[in-house]
């Protein structure tokens, strides 16, 4: 018999079944399913936004970022790369996405900004990630950080860089020839 005075037990609430995708609800990843150079995508986004924002130094920001919680679960020498190939080349980087934009470059919000920048350097420089992993991390990274639809901004941009900076990549992907491979993308062939 139980005793009266004792509330009944129910059985304990169990905790939500987890996806086995890596994925939030939200639908943004978890943070034990990224990758380590996913980590240094993001420290890296956001010592960009420093240097857009602040127009911080590269040094500073650099010492700065590798001080925040979490740094050492990043790939350092990807994010080491990608920052300062970033700042180094940000004229050129510009000068690539600014054609295809719908407004002033002033008008781009700089997470944004910044998202594009790493997408178009790991075009150009990281030939050893497939073109459709960049541009799906810039997306993520897009999604995670920045304004409501800025994803979408971000995705058409690089898709339409896609195909001129790894054109070869991109063509064999796609099923067709290359139109026009540049030097970059005879590398990663």
């Amino acid at each position: 018999m139980t005793d009266p005075t004792t509330p009944a037990s129910s059985p304990p609430a169990r905790p939500p079944r987890q996806a086995r995708t890596g994925l939030k609800s939200n639908g943004v990843r978890k943070a034990a399913s990224k990758s380590n150079r996913s980590r240094a995508r993001e420290f890296a986004l956001q010592a960009l936004y420093q240097h857009i924002v602040g127009r911080n130094e590269a040094a500073a920001i650099d010492a700065f970022t590798r001080d925040l919680a979490g740094f050492h679960k990043a790939d350092a020498a990807h994010y080491n790369a990608v920052l300062h190939g970033c700042i180094n080349t940000a004229a050129e980087l510009d000068a690539l996405i600014t054609p295809l934009l719908d407004r002033k470059m002033a008008e781009i919000s700089p997470v944004e900004h910044a998202t594009m920048w790493i997408g178009v350097y790991e075009f150009q420089h990281c030939l050893d990630v497939p073109w459709r992993v960049v541009l799906n991390e810039c997306i993520e990274l897009a999604k995670e950080f920045g304004g409501t639809d800025g994803h979408k901004y971000v995705n058409a941009v690089l898709n339409g860089l896609a195909p001129r900076l790894r054109a070869a990549e991109v063509a064999a992907d796609k099923g067709a020839a290359p139109v026009a491979a540049s030097a970059n993308t005879d590398a990663a062939a």
